[in-house]
């Protein structure tokens, strides 16, 4: 039985041409010609003045971090439902993550719990557009206009969708996008960082090339920093699916539909949230199981996957890992970060590779709905 996978890309013969093309011919006097019209193709699409290619969007976050000067003792604010490759950058600087609870409808950061965290030593918010949704950006950007702070913006998960018209990547700082296999434009792996402020671009070249100087020839470093660039092979696959995004985009808004039909009859769940003033791209189209089950979602993932069916879970709180056992800011999370304790363990990401077509999707909620009937008087 054909397994239905959690994510993937669409590549056409578009794509196959464009990165052909470039492994011919950017070399010698056309060396880089990939990566340097895809940096400015994405800088208009997220209208944005400046963009610059990475190897991935965990570099992208740490070079911001970097180029903001973030460093040991400063705090960054950053919400507890989120990837790790989030807030990871923020210890490689040696500040402290203060993680903060998310909003009910949208999971991103809650900006109620973003002004009870900021303390004299706050320097940044991390702003996470989970699984495509957007935050309250008005009030986001007003809380850090009001106190001083940084906006890095983590569009990872949210290209092509949009708050007040206004594109994902285009309110931060400086904002930052993955273009992993799993992600809806992809270049494999890869990433962009995108910012308006001219004085932190140049700083941003200077740091992802082992500091030294933008055109520099003399290989004359100024400072000791990292090697993070994007190869052209990559860009080249990238520019072009950046000239197809409205196509991809559409086709997982498309995906989500699917499912909201499929699914509409399935009492106490809820999908992804559209706000009225929000474009949800919809990388992932999830599914929460409300309070009427006395069942968390992986009683449900382990029956999908029983029928070749891969889903994900929703995030752990960051705050809940291992790897924060010993942070501060995790001691206290349970009780103040209710929900995203609440929302994690009954979230499950459904499939939303690029590749399924309706059949596909009607075949995931057919299994869903068997579950449910199978479910509903046992464990309800």
């Amino acid at each position: 039985m054909k397994r239905m996978p959690i994510a993937g890309p669409w590549i056409t013969d578009h794509e196959i041409a464009a990165v052909t093309r470039c492994v011919t011919e950017d070399w010698y006097e056309h060396a880089n010609h990939s990566i340097m019209a895809f940096e400015q193709a994405f800088a208009a699409y997220s209208q944005r003045l400046h963009a610059v290619s990475l190897p991935s969007c965990t570099s992208a976050l740490h070079l911001s971090m970097a180029a903001l000067g973030v460093g040991p003792g400063d705090e960054i604010i950053v919400p507890d439902l989120t990837w790790i490759a989030s807030s990871a950058p923020i210890s490689y600087m040696g500040a402290k993550p203060v993680f903060v609870d998310v909003d009910k409808d949208s999971w991103c950061i809650d900006a109620d719990s973003i002004e009870k965290a900021i303390t004299s030593r706050t320097k940044a918010i991390l702003v996470v557009e989970l699984y495509g949704s957007m935050p309250d950006w008005t009030r986001i950007t007003e809380i850090a206009q009001a106190n001083g702070l940084f906006i890095i913006e983590d569009s990872a998960e949210a290209l092509g969708s949009r708050y007040q018209d206004r594109p994902a990547g285009n309110f931060g700082d400086v904002s930052v996008f993955s273009f992993h296999g799993s992600k809806t434009l992809t270049t494999g792996e890869g990433g962009m960082l995108v910012t308006d402020h001219s004085k932190l671009y140049h700083r941003v070249l200077k740091l992802r090339d082992h500091g030294r100087n933008p055109g520099d020839t003399e290989f004359f470093n100024q400072e000791v920093a990292y090697k993070y660039k994007m190869s052209s092979l990559q860009a080249a696959l990238g520019l072009a699916q950046l000239q197809r995004v409205a196509e991809l985009v559409n086709k997982k808004r498309q995906i989500f539909s699917w499912y909201q039909q499929g699914l509409k009859d399935i009492a106490d769940i809820r999908l992804n949230a559209q706000a009225f003033d929000v474009f949800n791209s919809y990388w992932m189209s999830t599914l929460v199981l409300g309070d009427s089950y006395s069942f968390g979602s992986q009683v449900l993932r382990n029956y999908l996957l029983e029928k070749n069916i891969d889903t994900r879970p929703f995030f752990h709180p960051l705050s809940k890992l291992p790897a924060y056992a010993d942070y501060e800011s995790s001691k206290t999370a349970i009780s103040r970060n209710k929900t995203a304790y609440h929302i994690s363990p009954k979230g499950l990401n459904l499939p939303s590779a690029l590749r399924l077509e309706e059949p596909d999707i009607m075949k995931v909620c057919r299994e869903i709905k068997d579950f449910f009937s199978a479910h509903s008087t046992v464990c309800r």
